[in-house]
């Protein structure tokens, strides 16, 4: 009998009145707000200007959302293809089913596209969200805990997640809860690559490549404990191959970029001068000032009048 463990929610709806809001979609809005949140500041930081993170992740967040689903789709097509299956299920997305690699890859030309359209180097701007992301899937991971899903191997440790759903070939019972095991990891992600990046100043898309191996690393023995339905090769999950892949491949360009082009980027955002950098609530200030000032004589001003009236004075008293 289990002393302890986590249990899992009764429903994955929340009801704001009548208002149903699912719990998956509340931890992704949450995260990509977040994210949105962090890497403007590490944009500005950068020398960028205030809510340009914001313009482009309108366009990466959708491409992103896209790019996770399909990836997820496709991988698991027998999920919504198969005998017996309705594809019209393939466009629920809030009942689960996002692959990171494909919202990563879509969501990376989405933000292409923002970036080239304001003149911006996709690299910089990539570094400076990069631990806004991690914590992003670290919030985001909750939602599978709303959707009792991606859980590992049956287990009585004290923080196993019970399992109380038998839909969809579920047992219920207590289990690994990778999930929170991918959260904590993700958060521990994105303290690394704000250490690493105010140590060695990193550029040129480094920081994000940090970031995309540091993930590949726990995605890889997070992803040998889960049990649920996955393609293998060579006895290996799917995803632990794609994890492997990518974390090479980040690992080469950190290298070959370190080579190529050390240090970082001087300008991330062509014409933004030193103070546009500032907040809303700063410029307003900037500006109420500079009113001021005009509304206000100068010292020039000032003493020509004062030098005016003793002219003034002493013609008078000549006359």
């Amino acid at each position: 009998m289990e002393l302890a463990y986590i249990p899992s929610p009764s429903s994955g709806v929340l009801y704001l009145g009548p208002v149903p809001l699912r719990g998956y979609a509340f931890c992704i809005i949450i995260g990509v707000f977040v994210a949105v949140w962090l890497g403007n500041k590490r944009w500005i930081a950068r020398g960028g200007r205030a809510g340009t993170v914001a313009d482009i992740a309108v366009w990466a967040v959708p491409f992103g959302l896209i790019g996770g689903r399909l990836y997820h789709v496709i991988t698991d097509y027998q999920l919504y293809f198969s005998e017996g299956r309705d594809w019209v299920d393939a466009f629920k997305i809030w009942e689960g089913g996002l692959g990171i690699w494909g919202a990563i890859a879509f969501g990376a030309l989405g933000a292409w596209i923002g970036c080239r359209r304001r003149g911006i180097p996709l690299p910089a701007y990539a570094d400076a969200i990069a631990p806004g992301i991690a914590f992003a899937q670290a919030i985001g991971r909750w939602g599978n805990w709303f959707n009792q899903e991606l859980y590992g191997r049956a287990t009585d440790l004290p923080w196993a997640v019970e399992i109380t759903s038998s839909s969809d070939g579920r047992v219920a019972g207590t289990y690994h809860p990778t999930f929170l095991y991918e959260s904590l990891w993700c958060v521990g992600v994105a303290l690394l690559v704000i250490w690493a990046d105010r140590r060695f100043k990193l550029g040129h898309g480094r920081a994000f490549a940090l970031y995309v191996a540091a993930y590949c690393a726990g995605r890889f023995w997070i992803e040998y404990m889960r049990v649920d339905e996955a393609h293998h090769i060579l006895g290996l999950r799917l995803n632990n191959w794609t994890a492997v892949l990518v974390f090479l491949l980040a690992v080469l360009y950190i290298v070959l970029s370190a080579r190529k082009r050390p240090g970082r980027e001087d300008v991330v955002e062509p014409g933004v001068s030193d103070g546009e950098a500032a907040s809303d609530g700063e410029a307003d200030e900037v500006e109420a000032v500079e009113k001021d000032e005009e509304g206000a004589p100068s010292e020039k001003e000032e003493s020509s009048e004062a030098e005016d009236s003793k002219d003034g004075a002493g013609s008078a008293k000549k006359s």
